[in-house]
């Protein structure tokens, strides 16, 4: 198989890029090609603009949908999109590996993800607007995995931390970002107490990571539930039938755990947590 590992930290002995060794070096050993994106290393651009589009198809008003479609439908994208897609394509896994930086990806993936996901390929796929999303799309098939470094505790975390429930935090990528083009999404991998880290720390990180990387194939994806396999009949909104009592965000994952009549929480095996040090 063929894995593509996308990586943002700007610190070669982070712990964000130690896990990007393990995973290279985990895989490789079982055989499967390994293609790599190193974000601050390539100085990618984040900013997605009026740059983006040399051959413009309207120079009068910049409408980043329209552009990006004529660009991708006829071969005028930029260099370093265009290279960036051709790996994705080319990819049966995807490994997104990143610190969590203000409950999110660092500015410079998010403008990976911006640039890269053009109209006709991630979203607005063969021209149909969003009659292929959500389990369907350009990704259909391809595996994903994020790999996320937490500076503070896992308590934090948890589904009633202060910090909010990690999962819920990391929706927007793993059912919007991945899941909407297709993907399907494994469950997360979190380092906790990243900040603080020590050289037990690691060694039980390494090991749990370890694990997880050899399973990127067996593992089952989230269940998210799909456009198209029922629950939305209008492709909008839930049927009444379908997590009947629920909202929100959870209501969107089968086997969502309900607490205290809300539903705060995605099944155990959602965001696996790796270790607390410190």
């Amino acid at each position: 198989m063929k894995v593509l590992l996308v990586y943002a930290h700007p610190e070669r002995t982070s712990v964000t890029h130690h896990l990007v060794e393990l995973a290279a070096e985990t895989l490789t050993a079982r055989g499967h090609e390994i293609m790599r994106s190193d974000l601050y290393g390539m100085g990618w651009k984040a900013v997605f603009d009026g740059r983006d589009f040399p051959q413009r198809a309207d120079p009068n008003r910049l409408s980043l949908i329209e552009e990006s479609g004529h660009a991708f439908a006829n071969g005028c994208q930029t260099r370093d999109v265009e290279e960036e897609q051709r790996k994705l394509l080319a990819a049966d896994a995807v490994i997104l590996l990143f610190p969590l930086w203000w409950y999110s990806m660092p500015a410079i993936m998010k403008g990976w993800v911006d640039r890269v996901w053009a109209y006709g390929l991630a979203y607005g796929y063969q021209g149909a607007g969003n009659a292929h999303r959500y389990g369907e799309g350009g990704f259909a098939g391809k595996r994903a995995l994020l790999a996320v470094s937490v500076g503070g505790p896992e308590q934090d975390y948890s589904p009633r931390g202060i910090n909010g429930p990690l999962e819920q935090l990391l929706f927007p990528i793993t059912h919007g970002t991945l899941f909407f083009p297709g993907m399907q999404v494994l469950p997360t991998f979190a380092v906790y107490g990243a900040a603080t880290i020590g050289a037990q720390g690691v060694a039980e990180a390494a090991a749990a990571w370890r694990g997880r990387v050899q399973r990127l194939f067996d593992d089952e994806p989230i269940a998210f539930r799909p456009q198209n396999g029922g629950s939305y009949p209008d492709r909008h909104v839930l049927a009444d039938h379908v997590a009947r009592g629920q909202t929100g965000l959870m209501a969107h994952v089968a086997g969502a755990v309900m607490l205290d009549g809300h539903n705060d929480s995605f099944p155990a095996a959602f965001v696996e947590p790796c270790y607390e040090d410190g």
